[in-house]
C-alpha cells in the first residue's frame, strides 16, 4: 500500500512539474516547454531511417506520437522516483531536479533557442515538482499525530491518510489550474499572429495563373482532387509547436557570399511588389511509392530570383561565387537549395498565399519558400526568416547533416488512386485512374500493366503546367480472379519511371506503384 502511494506521489509531483513548466513557457515562449524541447532534441538526433519509419507508420500524427511517448517516459520516471523516495527522500527529489536539468539543456541547445531564458520552464517546473514530492513523501513517512520520527522508521500503519489525501489533491488541483492557465496564456500570446493573418488582404496579382483546364480533372470516382484544399494538404516538418508569427513583425534578411547589396524586407515590402500566381505541385522526399505526401495548390508570391538579383546575386552559370542558398525558418530549420535552380527562370517563390488565402500557419504563414521541381527538404522552407548565400562545400543544411542528399530533383512518379488496394470490383469495364508527376519537366505518357502482361497507354487528362501533377485514366476489361495493376510514367525528357525499388533515403523513393485487386 505504501509503495502504491509513493508512486502516486511521484505522479502528482510530475504533473505539478509539467504544469508549472507549461505556465512558465507561456511567458517565455511555447517552444521552451520541456516536452517540446526534449521532443525537438529527439527529432534532431533521430536517424533518418527512424524518422522515415515514423512518417510511414504514423503520417502527420508522428509528432503527437512522439509527445505522447515523452509523456509516458516521464510518467514512468515519476512512478519510479516516487517509490524510491520512500526510502531515499532527498534522492527522489534530486531525481526530479535532474530531469528538469535535462529539459533545460534540451531547450537551450535547440537551433531556435532565444537564450538562457529558455531554461526557465524546465527548471521552475523541476523545482516545484521536487518540493511537492519531498512534502508528500514526508507525510507518508511521518507517524500520525506524533510529529516527525527518525527517517525510515515509520511503518505503513503510521502515516496520516487524511493529510496525505488533502495535500495530494490540492497539488493535483493546483497543477490542473496552472496547466489550464498556461494553455490560455499560450493561446493569448498567439492571438496577435492570428489577428495579423485574419486582417491580411492579399493584393491582386500582377501575373495571375491561367484557369485550370476543364479537363485537368478526370471524371472517375476515387481520384484525388486536382487542386488540394488547404486543410487536406500534407504537412511534414519537425515543428512540434506550429510557429505563430505576427505578420507585422516579420522580417526576411538576405545576406552572405556574393550578396553585393544585403537587404531586409518586411511583408508589406513583399506585398508592394508584383505578385505572381502559379499552380505548383509539392512533394515530400519521405513520400513512398504511391504515398500521400504530394499535393497541388495555387500559390501567390514574389519571384525569389528577382529579390536575389536586386541583392546583386548571380548564379554560378553567370559568374556567381555562391552555389547554395540556405533558408532558415523561425524554428531554426535550415534548408539548402541550389542557387542555379532558383535563378534559372522557374517560378521559385516566396509565397504569401495558398489557394486564394493567406498561408495557413501550418504551411508557413506569413511567408514560405518553394521551388518547383525540387523535393521539399531542399526547397520548401516554411516560416522563413533568413536567406544566406554560401556554397555546398562550406555548409550542410539540417537534413544533409542527417544523411540526405544535397541536391534532390523530384523523381518521375505515378500513383493509382482507384481501384484501392484489395478492392473487389465486378468483372467488366473497371476504370483505373490516378495521378503522375515530374515537376518542372512535365508528364508525357502514363502506362498501365495488368499482371505480367504488356503495357497499355492510359488517357492523359489535360495538362495545367509542367510544374503540376497530371491525372490519367485507363478502362480495364477486368476478368474474374486476382490481379496486380501497375503504373509507370514517362516525363518530357523521355525518362521512364524506374521499376527498381529504392528507399526514400537519400534522395527520394524509386519504383512503380501497384495494387492487388480481386475481380468478382
Amino acid at each position: 500500500m505504501l509503495g502504491a502511494l509513493g508512486a502516486v506521489s511521484g505522479l502528482v509531483a510530475g504533473g505539478a512539474a509539467l504544469a508549472v513548466a507549461e505556465l512558465v513557457s507561456a511567458w517565455v515562449r511555447p517552444q521552451a516547454g520541456p516536452v517540446v524541447a526534449v521532443g525537438g532534441a529527439a527529432v534532431d538526433r533521430t536517424p533518418a531511417a527512424v524518422k522515415d519509419w515514423a512518417i510511414r507508420h504514423f503520417g502527420t500524427n508522428d509528432k503527437l506520437v512522439l509527445q505522447l511517448g515523452i509523456l509516458a517516459v516521464l510518467a514512468l520516471c515519476a512512478l519510479v522516483l516516487g517509490v524510491c523516495a520512500l526510502r531515499h527522500r532527498r534522492a527522489g527529489a534530486a531525481g526530479v531536479l535532474l530531469i528538469g536539468v535535462v529539459g533545460a539543456v534540451a531547450a537551450t541547445g535547440r537551433p531556435d533557442a532565444s537564450g538562457p531564458a529558455d531554461a526557465l520552464p524546465s527548471l521552475a517546473g523541476a523545482l516545484l515538482g521536487a518540493l511537492v514530492l519531498y512534502v508528500l513523501i514526508g507525510l507518508l513517512r511521518r507517524p500520525a499525530n506524533t510529529g516527525a520520527t527518525r527517517e525510515g522508521s515509520a511503518s505503513a500503519k503510521d502515516w496520516d491518510r487524511r493529510q496525505f489525501v488533502i495535500a495530494a489533491s490540492a497539488a493535483a488541483a493546483a497543477s490542473a489550474g496552472a496547466g489550464a492557465l498556461g494553455r490560455s496564456l499560450s493561446t493569448a500570446r498567439g492571438s496577435s499572429a492570428a489577428a495579423s493573418r485574419k486582417s491580411l488582404v492579399l493584393p491582386a496579382t500582377g501575373s495571375p495563373a491561367a484557369p485550370v483546364p476543364e479537363r485537368a480533372q478526370v471524371r472517375v470516382a476515387g481520384v484525388t482532387s486536382f487542386i488540394t484544399p488547404n486543410g487536406a494538404f500534407y504537412r511534414v516538418d519537425t515543428a512540434l509547436v506550429v510557429p505563430k508569427v505576427d505578420a507585422s513583425a516579420w522580417r526576411l534578411r538576405i545576406h552572405g557570399r556574393s550578396v553585393r547589396r544585403p537587404m531586409t524586407v518586411s511583408l508589406d515590402d513583399l506585398l508592394r511588389r508584383e505578385l505572381v500566381e502559379r499552380d505548383i505541385t509539392l512533394t515530400c522526399v519521405s513520400n513512398e511509392v504511391g504515398g500521400p505526401y504530394v499535393g497541388n495548390a495555387r500559390w501567390i508570391g514574389v519571384r525569389l530570383a528577382d529579390l536575389l538579383a536586386e541583392a546583386g546575386v548571380r548564379p554560378p552559370s553567370r559568374g556567381g561565387t555562391a552555389d547554395q542558398l540556405v533558408a532558415r525558418s523561425v524554428d531554426g530549420m535550415t534548408i539548402g537549395t541550389p542557387v542555379e535552380d532558383v535563378m534559372d527562370g522557374r517560378d521559385a517563390l516566396l509565397a504569401v498565399g495558398m489557394n486564394g488565402q493567406p498561408l495557413p500557419f501550418e504551411h508557413g504563414f506569413p511567408v514560405r519558400m518553394l521551388v518547383p521541381g525540387l523535393y521539399g527538404y531542399v526547397s520548401a522552407c516554411k516560416w522563413i526568416t533568413d536567406i544566406v548565400l554560401t556554397t555546398f562545400d562550406a555548409y550542410d543544411s539540417y537534413w544533409v547533416k542527417r544523411g540526405w542528399a544535397r541536391k534532390a530533383p523530384i523523381k518521375t512518379q505515378s500513383r493509382i488512386d482507384t481501384p484501392k488496394p484489395f478492392a473487389r470490383p465486378r468483372a467488366g469495364t473497371v476504370m483505373v485512374a490516378g495521378v503522375a508527376w515530374a515537376q518542372h519537366r512535365g508528364i508525357d505518357k502514363v502506362e498501365v500493366r495488368v499482371d505480367d502482361g504488356p503495357w497499355h497507354e492510359a488517357t492523359l487528362a489535360a495538362e495545367d503546367t509542367r510544374d503540376t501533377w497530371r491525372q490519367w485514366s485507363f478502362p480495364w476489361q477486368a476478368t474474374k480472379g486476382g490481379h496486380t495493376l501497375t503504373v509507370r510514367a514517362t516525363d518530357r525528357t523521355g525518362r521512364v519511371q524506374t521499376g527498381r525499388r529504392t528507399r526514400t533515403i537519400p534522395d527520394g523513393a524509386g519504383g512503380r506503384h501497384s495494387v492487388v485487386v480481386t475481380v468478382e
